[in-house]
């Protein structure tokens, strides 16, 4: 009995130790197996979380095709047929030139002054049918194309939210489709119901530019793409800021035309439907000082490839190379400048110009990757 009382208090320490060492192992297994598992259990999230977002990438990438290649083949095509169509009528130069030339033919049925006026009268509203033209077809296209990004990031926002996106093609969604054709149908706003106002103001800003100018003046090619230029400057700067987009969009009682910048609030606020909230998000983008700069380098380059295209000759039969032709002269060639804009077959390319200057893809770029944390 002594003996194993002077073994125990021999080794009891040792015991103690081994016991501690073996529980120490013990619980370290434990927490290695519960941290093994949490790990697998990470690994799984992580990979369901990656399953996900390649799901929800795919969705939204269907969406946003699918309203895209509605805007490409349907709303664009629709709105700038309309444009066409509204602006030769509403700017029908064949009066003016009926009579000019029935004057020509029959010398006397016209005064020396009436032949002035009715060639000044000419002047002026082919440079308007001309810079209409540039103006509503650059806007247009920027317009719809500021739709689409708005829309596609509507999509992402839904879908990430799991929420089920209000704007997507879904048949159980009739409202949300309905929203959806109410808002890409105000591109349309422009022809039924700005493109009066907008001619007016526009012939306003020919008018003053033109002032001074002589049929006889020789025109160059540089001389008469600084002239459309300067007729849209005055256009744009005239008047109130934003006071085109009137033109170019239906007006909102809660508007007040601020500007805002690429980084305005998405949550415009829940007592506000959803068509209510993109037109205010898409006047917005519109207001910044962002999209003023992505319009002037558009128009811009819009009328560099149309000036390219419709480059013209010197004066036939002078004595020495002419730098241009007569105003008189150059004005059948303007005249055909709107045409070529809006008709179809060649209006595709002028289009494309625009979207393929650098800053304006990065513009479009930025407005659509401007996606609030959801």
């Amino acid at each position: 009995m002594f003996s194993l009382r002077d073994l125990w208090k021999r080794h009891r320490r040792k015991v103690f130790v081994s016991f501690g060492v073996v529980g120490s192992s013990y619980l370290l297994y434990k927490l290695y197996g519960a941290h093994k598992y949490r790990i697998k259990e990470l690994e799984r999230e992580l990979a369901s979380d990656r399953e996900n977002d390649v799901l929800i990438k795919a969705q939204l990438q269907e969406h946003f095709a699918s309203i895209q290649r509605i805007a490409d083949t349907t709303t664009l095509p629709h709105a700038v047929d309309s444009l066409h169509n509204r602006i030769a009528k509403e700017l029908d130069l064949s009066p003016l030139t009926d009579r000019l030339v029935q004057g020509k033919g029959q010398p006397n049925s016209l005064t020396p002054l009436e032949k002035l006026e009715l060639w000044e009268r000419l002047q002026i509203l082919s440079f308007t049918r001309t810079v209409v033209s540039v103006w509503a077809l650059t806007m247009t296209s920027l317009y719809i194309r500021v739709q689409v990004n708005i829309l596609g990031r509507h999509l992402y926002i839904d879908i990430a939210r799991g929420l089920g996106s209000s704007l997507v093609h879904d048949d159980r969604d009739a409202d949300g489709r309905q929203c959806q054709q109410q808002y890409l149908e105000t591109s349309d706003f422009l022809s039924n119901s700005g493109l009066p106002s907008l001619i007016k103001d526009m012939q306003a800003a020919a008018s003053e530019i033109l002032k001074g100018k002589q049929l006889r003046d020789c025109f160059s090619n540089s001389l008469l793409h600084e002239t459309i230029l300067q007729i849209l400057d005055m256009f744009m700067s005239s008047g109130k800021p934003h006071h085109w987009l009137n033109y170019l969009m239906p007006g909102s009682a809660g508007s007040n035309g601020s500007s805002l910048s690429l980084s305005y609030d998405h949550n415009i606020g829940p007592e506000i439907s959803k068509f209510d909230q993109l037109m205010a998000e898409t006047r917005a983008v519109l207001s910044s000082s962002e999209f003023e700069n992505v319009i002037e380098m558009s128009l811009v380059t819009l009328v560099s490839a149309l000036m390219e295209d419709m480059g013209f000759q010197p004066t036939e039969g002078s004595p020495s190379p002419s730098p241009g032709m007569p105003l008189a002269k150059l004005l059948p060639k303007i005249v055909l400048m709107g045409p070529l804009l809006l008709q179809e077959g060649t209006r595709d390319r002028y289009i494309e110009v625009v979207q393929k200057i650098p800053e304006v893809e990065l513009f479009f770029t930025l407005l659509y990757a401007n996606t609030p944390v959801v």
